[in-house]
């Protein structure tokens, strides 16, 4: 070894070799997991915040819902889905499928000739007159959908939903709403 070189050669110890190693290790679990998570919301799972009170009460202004994206051609009346209707994501509630036929009238909703019974929507289901004409056999590849705040139109607190757009087509949901997490004042 030359006294007189100006840059002698770097030598770790074992210990400094094992924590980097270490530090390396684990710096790739959080990058692996960090992957597997962006990945796992980009096509299984999403996520949207709420606004508004068209759902209230089952899910509140400010509510984060966590919705599931391959369940978009497999909806059931009674599924809450998240919508893409006008350019803004809203949460609707499932009310008849593909080949169901819808009636308002005076006596309330009707699916198929069947009175629907939903003990947690507290509003008649009223039809609005300038929305679509009933009664409506739902398309295939489409669903009917409504708010569950049901109020008359004119109070304008009543959204928009499928009497006044129509039946929606199951590529313009997102997925199937999944669970609810409370804002409660954050």
């Amino acid at each position: 070894m030359d006294l007189t070189d100006p840059n002698p050669p770097v030598t770790r110890n074992p210990q400094q070799n094992e924590t980097l190693r270490e530090l390396l290790y684990i710096a790739a679990k959080i990058a692996a997991a960090g992957v597997f998570i962006t990945l796992l919301f980009t096509f299984i799972y999403g996520a949207a915040r709420v606004s508004g009170f068209s759902m209230a009460p089952a899910v509140k202004d400010g509510d984060l819902v966590i919705f599931y994206r391959p369940a978009k051609n497999g909806y059931l009346p009674g599924d809450a889905v998240i919508t893409a209707q006008g350019g803004e994501r809203t949460v609707r509630r499932v009310i008849a499928t593909a080949g169901d036929t819808v009636d308002i009238t005076e006596k309330g909703l009707f699916v198929n000739g069947a009175l629907v019974q939903e003990p947690a929507i507290y509003q008649r289901t009223e039809r609005f007159a300038e929305g679509v004409g009933f009664p409506l056999t739902v398309p295939r590849g489409h669903v009917f959908v409504l708010a569950d705040s049901r109020a008359g139109r004119e109070e304008q607190r009543t959204p928009d939903d499928s009497r006044i757009y129509g039946t929606v087509g199951t590529g313009d949901t997102m997925g199937k709403v999944i669970t609810v997490i409370r804002r409660r004042g954050i």
